[in-house]
């Protein structure tokens, strides 16, 4: 059985590694781009004035690539995670700011940028979910009202032939601390695309339809990205994991035959595979 893994590139050829050394036959098609945001001034901005912030919460680990990399033209699919970690020496936490992940791919950027663990916040390891939800409820208890909280967060671009319009994610967790008083500054390090794919992987994508292979999913957008690409395939006989609830909603609206949840950790998914032979 074929893992078609969706992630970004960068994270997507970790995890394909992952899965080959557990023996499975996995390939990385790559349902988001990644690039640096278009504002370099603002997001220049954030980063010089982050000691002033009570916490900084990404929302991603890309959030934290583009957030220290101070949004240089290094874009696109061909970041390699290794090279990312040669940004750590443009981190320079202050000791009264808390860093905020949500989950631990985030919690393990942040630490490749040098910022020390125990300044990270995350959900706990046994967490149900690593989510905005989950993050909360680890942190609520650090801020009250007059703090200062930066979101670092990306965008989505589409283009047209007419216009370009810029969807940004849920706003949950900011609501939770504006609710409280707490000052809210939110600042865009990276952009999402959807991509644009070559004959070989149209094949893929024809054949995974109904060749028993499973698609893993760990974004919203990447299965809106993929149903826009391909707006002619019924994916009723396909199979999928989502590692999140509302990303295998997501799965279920686009027609996807079989659905499984799993949590974003490695033995978790190798788990729900193996549920689905």
């Amino acid at each position: 059985m074929k893992v078609i893994v969706t992630r970004p590139l960068a994270e997507a050829q970790n995890w394909v590694t992952q899965l080959q050394d557990k023996g499975w036959d996995a390939i990385a098609l790559p349902l988001i781009e990644i690039a640096a945001a278009n504002d370099n001034h603002v997001l220049e901005e954030a980063t010089d004035n982050a000691k002033r912030y009570t916490a900084i919460m990404f929302v991603s680990s890309n959030a934290v690539r583009y957030f220290y990399m101070k949004n240089q033209a290094v874009g696109g699919l061909n970041i390699a995670y290794s090279a990312i970690k040669n940004i750590a020496s443009t981190a320079q936490p202050n000791v009264a700011t808390r860093y905020w992940a949500t989950g631990p791919g985030t919690a393990k950027a942040l630490l490749a940028a040098g910022i020390p663990a125990n300044l990270i916040d995350a959900p706990a390891s046994d967490a149900a979910q690593f989510d905005s939800e989950a993050l909360w409820e680890r942190v609520r208890s650090q801020v009250k009202a007059g703090d200062h909280v930066l979101i670092v967060r990306g965008t989505t671009q589409q283009s047209s032939a007419d216009n370009q319009a810029l969807m940004n994610g849920r706003p949950w967790l900011a609501d939770q601390l504006s609710a409280m008083g707490v000052r809210v500054d939110t600042v865009v390090s990276y952009q999402r695309r959807a991509p644009v794919f070559n004959s070989e992987q149209m094949v893929w994508i024809e054949a995974a339809r109904r060749d028993g292979s499973v698609w893993l999913f760990s974004s919203s957008e990447a299965i809106e990205n993929l149903c826009h690409r391909v707006p002619q395939i019924d994916w009723s006989s396909a199979k999928a994991i989502a590692t999140h609830p509302r990303i295998a909603q997501a799965a279920r609206r686009a027609g996807f035959g079989v659905v499984c949840e799993s949590r974003p950790l490695l033995s978790d998914v190798v788990t729900s595979i193996e549920s689905m032979l």
